[in-house]
């Protein structure tokens, strides 16, 4: 997302930059199915050494990211909230439950109140650098996302606070969609990013 500005407005742009993303798809597809081999992607993404894990949760977090690149894009902030809850906010839930995650909630004692609350507020502060928004997203809804925070602080652009509302509302629905039991079950890779696009379809 830092590099979505310098692609173009071109119809094929999104797909240009979800290109990245679903070759490491289709990359996990293979290791994890046993067709290649690769030590060093397994190590790193699996969290017990078994290549068959990348077709799980790892492969799940880039196909959400291709999809949201591919389908949402500059469009909507959909994709920043889907993207951002999976990669910053569940990304910091998990660090912060497993050190100060000793209170467990008690509809689900895999999870705690500290990983909980830090998902929710990584993944709307991490939104809310990244989905500020131009006038035109007020009046149709096509530019919703033409500039990055730091854009911002030179006068390029305006942003909104029903975005950043919306955004909050979002990250809020994804932590605690997160925290359900069936986000063990399944995976929070799934779960997390489909309820951020599922509510910010909604709100946006």
């Amino acid at each position: 997302m830092l590099f979505w500005p310098l692609f173009s407005d071109a119809s094929w742009a999104p797909y240009l930059a979800a290109f990245v993303p679903g070759i490491n798809a289709v990359r996990m597809i293979l290791v994890g199915a046993g067709i290649l081999k690769n030590d060093a992607m397994v190590k790193a993404m699996s969290r017990h050494g078994d290549y068959r894990e990348l077709l799980k949760g790892p492969l799940y977090y880039a196909c959400i990211i291709t999809t949201s690149t591919a389908v949402f894009w500059r469009a909507s902030p959909i994709a920043v909230a889907a993207i951002c809850n999976l990669c910053a906010g569940d990304g910091v839930a998990d660090i912060v439950g497993r050190r100060f995650g000793a209170v467990k909630l008690p509809y689900n004692k895999m999870k705690s109140y500290a990983g909980t609350m830090s998902m929710a507020i990584a993944g709307f502060l991490s939104s809310v650098v990244y989905a500020f928004t131009d006038n035109d997203f007020r009046n149709n809804h096509t530019c919703a996302l033409q500039y990055l925070y730091y854009y911002s602080i030179f006068g390029l652009c305006d942003y909104s606070w029903r975005t950043i509302a919306g955004l909050l509302v979002v990250s809020l629905t994804a932590s605690v969609v997160e925290s359900l039991p069936i986000s063990t079950e399944l995976d929070d890779n799934l779960t997390a990013p489909l309820s951020s696009m599922l509510v910010g379809g909604f709100i946006f």
